[in-house]
């Protein structure tokens, strides 16, 4: 298919596209601003705008808007997140009707590293030593690692909040790999970090003298409930990882609906995936492979988990077009 579809109503919606991509892309915005895309498809071809497909990224608890109908669908990262709505969990007070329509391959893992200046052990030590931690972390206090350190740090009987009333203090961040984080880790500025995307800051870390803390299994067990898998990134996933290291999944990015929604438009969404694959952005998800064709969008892989089931407008189109479920 064509970068762009013939007509000048689409090199319009591509000059309106890059305007909001531009926009919402400002550095300079803070992560609760407007930062977020919202796609519609739709008819404007009378005196008001009648939307079919709304589409949008945004905060886990987007999910709600979902199931409410004020959009289609939305994008989530990661799969644990979708999960938790669907179960009715963690910030999810119940059970949500969703449904994935294609879950896009995104490796990555949820590490805590230490100082060994810090003298922390287990996330035990800090409740029970009221320890004043400097923690890198992000700014946006709605992002999904915030919500999972708030998680975590239940299961020890405090929060983020309390760690700061006994003296605590925030390093925030941006994204993973932000500067800030980077130069106070080479300087040693920080206790710990709680985060993902490992490749863009776990090597620095482990450079600078950091090292991995693992959960205790009860602590696993639990966070398993609310939908978070355990898995173990073996020694040497990252230059400076000497030992297999038990971690949080923090992979895959599904793109979800109501499970109601009609199953002719959950085909058709997944069809426009696979027509213009070659015009998508696929992540190179930490050398676990480039992009190996539309396949693992509607299956288990370790770049997309699923705990949640496909909806059957996608599980048709991947069955009518080969693929085993």
């Amino acid at each position: 298919m064509d970068t762009l579809p013939k007509g000048a109503q689409f090199i319009r919606a591509k000059f309106l596209w890059e305007i909001g991509l531009h926009l919402a892309g400002d550095p300079a915005i803070p992560y609760t601003g407007n930062r977020d895309l919202c796609i519609s498809v739709g008819s404007g071809s009378g005196a008001s705008y009648r939307p079919w497909l709304r589409m949008s990224v945004g905060s886990p608890v987007l999910a709600q808007a979902v199931a409410r109908g004020e959009l289609e669908a939305a994008m989530v990262n990661p799969s644990a997140l979708l999960t938790q709505a669907v179960r009715g969990k963690g910030v999810f007070a119940e059970p949500l009707p969703l449904a994935i329509v294609a879950n896009y391959p995104s490796w990555d893992r949820f590490a805590i590293v230490v100082h060994p200046k810090s003298g922390i052990g287990s996330l035990a030590d800090v409740a029970a030593r009221r320890l004043p931690l400097v923690l890198s972390t992000r700014e946006d206090p709605t992002h999904s690692t915030r919500v999972l350190i708030d998680q975590i740090f239940a299961l020890y009987g405090f929060s983020l909040d309390e760690l700061q009333q006994w003296g605590g203090r925030l390093q925030a961040n941006g994204g993973p790999g932000d500067r800030r984080r980077l130069d106070a880790l080479a300087a040693g500025a920080v206790d710990a970090v709680m985060d993902e995307g490992l490749a863009l800051w776990l090597e620095p870390a482990l450079a600078a003298g950091y090292r991995p803390l693992a959960l205790e299994p009860e602590s696993f067990a639990r966070l398993g409930e609310l939908g978070w898998r355990r898995v173990v990134m073996p020694a040497g996933t990252y230059r400076g990882l000497e030992s297999d290291h038990a971690c949080l999944d923090y992979s895959g990015w599904p793109l979800y609906a109501r499970a109601d929604m009609a199953e002719e438009t959950a085909y058709r969404i997944v069809d426009a995936i696979h027509a213009r694959e070659r015009q998508i952005v696929w992540e190179d998800f930490n050398a676990r492979g480039p992009y190996a064709g539309i396949g693992p969008l509607g299956v288990e892989t370790d770049a997309t988990p699923r705990d949640v089931p496909l909806h059957p407008g996608s599980v048709r189109w991947f069955r009518s077009h080969g693929f085993k479920l």
